[in-house]
């Protein structure tokens, strides 16, 4: 049965490494979701996020080809019940500043949680964390509420898992 995985790998930040990452998913016709590539707790250590909608036994088969990488330190895969993760999203909104004033703008930012980065007198841009459900919601709760989103950009999910992963005290032993 097909379900979303959280897949993360920590690696030597090396040129090259993420197109390798990203033809073992393209060779297996499989999706990516989202990607998130940043700087891991370890210096020199980088850490990619990849969501799928896959079944367990193809991504395990995925994680062990990814952790045959030379540059691969670790990779993880977990469910979304073993992961607490995130989105963010920012919404231009083409709206002049008394418009964002008014109180069913104000109830929208505060019913998710949401806030105002930037404004300008034509538009103001608002920025929301969530789950991907809830970034959608949102966007959909604007335009019908008659504020026209001009632009809409999510970043990939962010993950942690649950249980602790011995890989940082893996590498700080590594590294000493």
């Amino acid at each position: 049965m097909k379900k979303n995985f959280t897949i993360i790998v920590y690696s030597e930040n090396r040129i090259g490494l993420l197109g390798r990452i990203t033809l073992i998913f393209t060779r297996r016709h499989i999706n990516i979701e989202s990607l998130t590539v940043s700087n891991s707790e370890i210096e020199g250590v980088s850490r990619y996020t990849i969501l799928v909608h896959q079944t367990e036994e193809i991504v395990r088969k995925v994680v062990d080809q990814i952790a045959k990488q030379v540059e691969v330190i670790r990779a993880f895969q977990f469910t979304d019940e073993e992961t607490i993760f995130q989105e963010i999203s920012l919404y231009k909104i083409a709206a002049p500043k008394s418009k964002t004033q008014e109180p069913k703008f104000l109830e929208l930012l505060s019913q998710y949680n949401a806030h105002v980065v930037y404004q300008e007198e034509a538009f103001v841009v608002v920025e929301n964390t969530g789950h991907a459900e809830e970034t959608d919601k949102l966007f959909a709760e604007f335009n019908q509420n008659g504020y026209t989103v001009g632009q809409f950009s999510r970043s990939g999910r962010i993950a942690v898992s649950i249980e602790p992963m011995e890989v940082s005290n893996m590498l700080k032993e590594f590294d000493q």
